[in-house]
């Protein structure tokens, strides 16, 4: 089998960690993984394929602790950057199998692997990968749009059928969709129907019920089954994170969220997907900043290495 295709970074890596050699990825509780890919579907706002690289540029170096954890992140967790997975622009399907071979090859290593998208639709192969190494996932699915629903007329894969095609797949043990809210296509009962695989948590929900409560509930929907969290940027309202690929109106604040992914401990994911970020629509630089939050959040979830033998004879790579 041929070696997965990685490109470099325009920019160096998330936050300066080092990049990822033969030797030092097998030493990683974390990875970062960049899919440069969007669907091209979007009428308006497109540009999420240059998000990757985007984030790696809003994080630092020298900004490294959150205010609430003694953990330094970056260290205890001997976090690599991959790079980015060289993806074909317009050629869904060989760039999905590219994504998948690349997560899966992460994976592989032991690592968790924190992807940086690319837009929603990328999801689709890393469950994918995640899922043939680790069986049926429990998936937090943080996002304005269920994207669980057929368009017609706009062909298999789009940003809004990632998680119907996972059902379809057998990907999914169940998935909880927090956020949603907004205009959208048809009612919500009748874009999810009565599929049970899926719970449905409104922008309206939380906000009554308060982060706490909601990430509580989410827990016990997800069990102990292998967690996989999918944060799409859109979830904040466009106020916070104007540089998305749909945002929506009415969306909670930057307080809320980032309360909301806290308090999910101690639930730590096997995958951290996070997506829909859009440089072009990014002027003020707020979006790709908020995402890189979003990552130091998501690496805090992780819990210390637990490190399997390096095998023998391994292929160097990246």
């Amino acid at each position: 089998m041929r070696e997965t295709p990685w490109v470099a970074t325009e920019l160096g890596t998330f936050a300066g960690v080092p990049r990822a050699t033969a030797e030092n990825r097998w030493h990683a509780r974390a990875a970062i993984v960049g899919l440069p890919f969007d669907m091209g579907t979007n009428p308006a706002r497109i540009g999420c394929r240059q998000g990757p690289d985007h984030i790696r540029r809003s994080s630092s170096p020298d900004r490294r602790f959150l205010d609430h954890s003694p953990r330094d992140l970056l260290r205890e967790l001997a976090v690599v950057d991959f790079g980015n997975v060289a993806v074909v622009p317009s050629r869904v399907e060989e760039s999905f199998a590219r994504i998948e071979a690349a997560v899966g090859e992460v994976l592989a290593t032991g690592a968790v692997p924190v992807t940086l998208g690319g837009d929603g639709s990328v999801s689709l192969p890393v469950l994918r990968a995640a899922h043939a190494r680790l069986g049926p996932l429990a998936v937090l699915h943080v996002d304005a749009h269920t994207d669980a629903f057929d368009v017609p007329g706009t062909g298999r894969y789009t940003t809004a059928t990632t998680f119907l095609r996972a059902e379809e797949e057998g990907l999914l043990a169940t998935v909880v969709h927090v956020g949603a809210r907004g205009l959208g296509l048809a009612p919500r009962a009748e874009v999810l129907g009565t599929r049970g695989l899926h719970q449905v948590i409104t922008t309206d929900e939380l906000c009554a019920a308060g982060p706490a409560e909601v990430a509580a509930r989410v827990r016990e929907a997800l069990g102990d089954r292998p967690a996989y969290l999918c944060w799409d940027m859109d979830f904040f309202d466009p106020a916070s994170a104007p540089g998305v690929a749909a945002p929506e109106w009415g969306g909670p604040d930057t307080r809320t969220c980032l309360d909301f992914l806290r308090a999910l401990a101690p639930l730590s994911p096997v995958v951290a997907d996070i997506n829909t970020v859009s440089p072009p629509h990014d002027s003020s630089g707020l979006t790709g900043n908020l995402a890189a939050r979003v990552v130091f959040e998501c690496l805090n979830l992780i819990g210390p290495p637990v490190r399997a033998a390096e095998p023998a004879g391994r292929s160097s790579g990246a």
